[in-house]
């Protein structure tokens, strides 16, 4: 098990890897497994690669997030300009039903919001936002149609979970209620229990998963 001087070598070290991320911009502290992150950065998508560089060291229990994003006088942009851009994303996108999803721009702050039938609409969606320069923060509230009934839907999640953490899924306890997902029991890693969380959101019509799952490290 690591300590938490380790997990702070370590997330630097991830940081230092990241090529998009400018180290040197971002402060690590650790505490009980739990690691915060502050700095200023030039952009969102910097600010949320940091978060994803930190997530994928082992060890790591949660995430505390302050980075702020300042952007540069060349990258500032007007509501106006961003949204357009927004809209020209999404009608190039083959991933994105830019006609079920509508954006709202406020000082560089994007709300997005409507229906999709699958997940990876709703995240390739805050992609393509995440990317744009001018872009501060990004709040995704865009919903998702159930599709499949309850024991069709726990049934798919189960076989998913097989196929991204055989391990983990013996650890784990599905419960589902509608189109709502809730997680129980534990797994090894921060990164394991992203790919569980994954593996949940994959599942067509899921709309809300609760992760009720404990970081237990192991030696295995």
């Amino acid at each position: 098990m690591k300590t938490d001087s380790q997990l702070q070598i370590n997330i630097i070290e991830e940081l230092k890897w990241e090529p998009s991320v400018n180290h040197e911009h971002i402060g690590v502290a650790v505490s009980d497994g739990i690691v915060t992150l502050s700095g200023t950065v030039p952009s969102f998508i910097e600010k949320h690669n940091a978060e994803k560089a930190a997530q994928r060291v082992a060890g790591v229990k949660a995430i505390v997030e302050k980075i702020e994003v300042k952007l540069p006088g060349s990258m500032v942009r007007d509501d106006e300009d961003i949204a357009k851009a927004i809209v020209n994303q999404f009608q190039w996108s083959t991933l994105v039903p830019h006609d079920k999803i509508q954006a709202k721009v406020s000082d560089g702050w994007v709300t997005l919001s409507g229906e999709v039938a699958w997940e990876y609409q709703r995240k390739a969606a805050i992609k393509l936002v995440r990317e744009l320069v001018g872009v501060k923060f990004v709040t995704n509230s865009i919903v998702l149609k159930p599709k499949l009934e309850a024991s069709e839907l726990k049934e798919k999640i189960e076989r998913a979970l097989l196929r991204a953490a055989e391990h983990e899924s013996k650890q784990i306890a599905i419960d589902v209620h509608g189109s709502q997902v809730t997680l129980s029991g534990y797994v090894h890693s921060f990164a394991d229990l992203k790919a569980v969380e994954g593996a949940a959101w994959g599942a067509p019509g899921v709309t809300e998963v609760t992760d009720n799952l404990k970081v237990i490290a192991s030696n295995y």
